[in-house]
């Protein structure tokens, strides 16, 4: 018998032993223990895929599972208990264990990360974990507007990768209600980033940002994997942010992601160094993030009034609300700097970042129902809770697509003014 045959024949045992707990329920307890530690015949090639998977060493596992390795080899069988508890630790499908061969687990969106200028094979199952989570929220969000009447979004696959980035750029400035000196309006450029947030969901785009997945704050995302993705849709286009990643990338990614939007181009993305992967369409959206966040027109006129040092990076990020990391990866663009300039500016950033991260993490996280907004989608969150309060959707498919439950459901319906 197969080893997925005998795991369906464990379960349904167990199942059956239900309608009769009434009458033995000692031998039914006895039963389950002994169908637990029965001994599973699993392919080692997916013990070996599934720890990789997840990244997670020998060694790391054999703490937890002494016989690890010799699981790994074949020489013995781990019990359907252990594989359950692997299963957990690994963050793998239980079912994934009785196939075969190991399965292709591969992003259902076109990846253009790189590492160290090669392409990356591997997915993190908390990547692909949270990039399907998303195309459920999106679908639920476009069946919820198609029976609205929304209209379908004219912007939504508008342009072409080889149309003028300046033009690309101003269309995008023009459907989001801000001009071209949108981001002079606002004191800092964190408020220019809040500020362009609220446009972007104002004009219909779904704009999720999260460093978790989901609200599972053991599995965090990291930013060295990906700094966000994009799921097109002519009803309901969704954004991603990798929440991790630090806010002065955060901006230019919103600004990448939406021009992925305007040529209707999936895809999950690094951007390391703030440089797209060697792709036409990933070349394009950096030209668009770039003139949507630094004109080139004005930044050359404001240039030759600096001078040549990286405080011309200070300056031009007072001037456009960007952070100082895109004005020097902007002025690099355009050829203003050296890349011996710019990466040594990028060193000391990055130094400088590590050091305020460890701070951030000293401090409170924050207003919990505030921090839904972002990791939810307070759009999507107020059309989910708007339907469950009129009876469209069970409670239950609610707490799925929120990720909230019960008493903490109901506290962020009424941080959203829609309380039960």
């Amino acid at each position: 018998m197969g080893g997925i045959a005998k795991w369906l024949k464990y379960r349904s045992f167990e199942i059956g032993l239900v309608g009769h707990c009434k009458t033995n329920a000692k031998a039914i307890e006895i039963t389950i223990k002994s169908t637990a530690m029965s001994r599973v015949s699993v392919n080692p090639e997916i013990l070996h895929w599934a720890r990789e998977r997840a990244g997670v060493s020998v060694d790391v596992l054999g703490h937890l599972f002494p016989k690890f390795e010799q699981w790994e080899t074949g020489e013995v069988k781990p019990t359907l208990k252990q594989l359950e508890a692997l299963a957990k630790k690994t963050l793998t499908p239980l079912g994934y264990f009785f196939l075969d061969t190991p399965p292709e687990d591969r992003l259902p969106i076109p990846d253009f990360r790189t590492l160290d200028d090669r392409a990356v094979h591997r997915t993190s199952p908390n990547l692909l974990d949270t990039v399907q989570m998303m195309q459920r929220r999106q679908a639920w969000m476009l069946e919820f507007l198609i029976e609205q009447g929304q209209p379908r979004l004219p912007f939504v696959g508008a342009a072409e990768p080889t149309d003028d980035p300046v033009q690309v750029a101003t269309h995008i400035r023009q459907v989001l209600g801000i001009g071209d000196r949108w981001a002079a309006q606002h004191r800092t450029w964190e408020d220019a980033l809040r500020a362009l947030r609220l446009a972007v969901e104002k004009a219909g785009i779904l704009i999720i940002t999260n460093g978790i997945v989901g609200n599972n704050t053991r599995r965090k995302l990291d930013p060295a994997e990906f700094r966000g993705f994009v799921l097109p849709d002519a009803y309901t286009p969704l954004v991603f942010i990798n929440g991790v990643d630090g806010k002065a990338a955060q901006m230019f990614t919103i600004a990448h992601e939406l021009a992925h939007v305007w040529f209707d181009k999936s895809a999950v993305f690094d951007l390391r160094e703030l440089q797209p992967a060697e792709d036409r369409t990933e070349i394009a959206c950096n030209k668009v993030a770039a003139e949507f966040l630094v004109p080139e027109r004005e930044l050359r006129a404001l240039w030759p009034m600096e001078g040549q040092d990286t405080e011309s990076f200070q300056v031009i990020a007072r001037n456009f609300k960007v952070s100082t990391l895109v004005a020097a990866r902007r002025a690099l663009d355009l050829d203003l700097i050296n890349r011996e300039t710019f990466f040594d500016f990028y060193r000391n950033y990055l130094e400088d970042e590590r050091r305020f991260s460890a701070l951030r993490k000293r401090k409170p996280g924050g207003d919990f129902y505030a921090n839904q907004n972002a990791r939810v989608g307070r759009r999507f969150a107020y059309a989910v809770v708007r339907a469950a309060k009129e009876g469209r959707i069970l409670y239950r498919d609610a707490y799925q697509l929120t990720g909230l439950q019960g008493k903490t459901f109901d506290k962020y319906a009424k941080s959203l003014g829609l309380g039960f």
